[in-house]
């Protein structure tokens, strides 16, 4: 492939993607990360991309959301690492909240093997990953459907958040970043994943090393509220990602690198306690598939178990 073929294909890329990361260039040019950087030096010479953190993303500084078909393809392997080491985070009989996003769906498919789970959602993806798994029980938000990341959004999501409290919320973005947090392009889900975290004593954020660096629009959670940051190993000659995460560690956040000796338990860089006092443990009765519900409050479902768990007892102890 000629110089100007492979610049015109990753010019393609990043404009119907957003950001697309030097690996993932690489590998569908088929040549070397050197010569798709020199590629990514030359366009943004001429203002039709720009450079950031092991990636290009489109010009203007802050990207746009690409749609489900799009990012399902990018990280494949990243995100599959990443969800392996969320999962380990999820004890049995645990209640969490799963955000939208291509990378908690892989994180919810690991979750379906977690019994006496309680997951609540707005994620249709999440939903379906769990809906026939063994003793969880999943519990889905009110709101209006957005088709392009199949994401129940709005008031009615929010309105179902109130009051519901769980132990952790696993959240993905489109970019991270130390000074802002994480941040997505699109004000109604910024605006869903604020209430989700709102719910939660602690806060995980998942992202590939694409999005360190990366800044959006509309923020979705600040710095200061990120209780752990799970990403993937960025590539050797990515200074710039290395140098997010360490700001990252510098103001609190707990950094868990999968596919390094961090992920079998430690943690790459310092951590902090939780933002948060921890919340009721929430113990369920395992059932013989996930129960998927999706009208009323979640908050008032899971005291409505509770209460049903505490009828149960007092039979007993008669």
């Amino acid at each position: 492939m000629f110089a100007a073929e492979r610049r015109q294909l990753i010019l393609e890329m990043v404009r119907a993607n957003g950001a697309v990361s030097l690996r993932e260039l690489a590998r569908v040019v088929q040549t070397s990360e050197v010569t798709v950087r020199r590629d990514v030096r030359a366009l943004e010479a001429e203002g039709l991309l720009d450079r950031r953190h092991g990636g290009a993303v489109l010009p203007g500084g802050f990207t746009r959301e690409s749609g489900f078909p799009q990012k399902s393809h990018l990280a494949t392997a990243e995100k599959t690492a990443i969800a392996d080491v969320a999962a380990g985070l999820v004890e049995e009989g645990e209640a969490v909240v799963v955000g939208a996003g291509t990378t908690t769906q892989e994180l919810a498919r690991r979750l379906a093997r977690v019994p006496g789970l309680t997951v609540v959602t707005n994620s249709l993806l999440v939903a379906q990953a769990l809906a026939h798994a063994n003793r969880v029980e999943v519990v889905m938000t009110g709101g209006t459907l957005r088709g392009s990341n199949y994401a129940l959004v709005g008031s009615g999501a929010e309105q179902s958040l109130q009051g519901l409290r769980v132990s952790r919320a696993f959240l993905s973005g489109s970019g991270l970043t130390a000074e802002r947090g994480l941040s997505t392009s699109n004000m109604l889900s910024a605006s869903v994943d604020r209430a989700l975290v709102q719910a939660a004593a602690e806060v995980v954020v998942l992202a590939d090393h694409t999005k360190l660096g990366t800044d959006t629009m509309f923020q979705t959670v600040p710095t200061d509220v990120i209780t752990r940051l799970v990403t993937d190993e960025p590539p050797a000659h990515d200074d710039r990602a290395a140098t997010e995460l360490q700001a990252l560690a510098d103001q609190g956040v707990q950094i868990t690198v999968a596919g390094s000796a961090a992920s079998g338990g430690g943690e790459g860089m310092v951590g902090r306690r939780p933002r948060r006092e921890s919340p009721l443990p929430v113990q369920r009765r395992g059932g013989p598939s996930a129960q998927l519900r999706t009208a009323g409050s979640p908050a008032a479902m899971l005291e409505q178990q509770a209460g049903e768990r505490a009828r149960v007892a007092d039979m007993r102890r008669r």
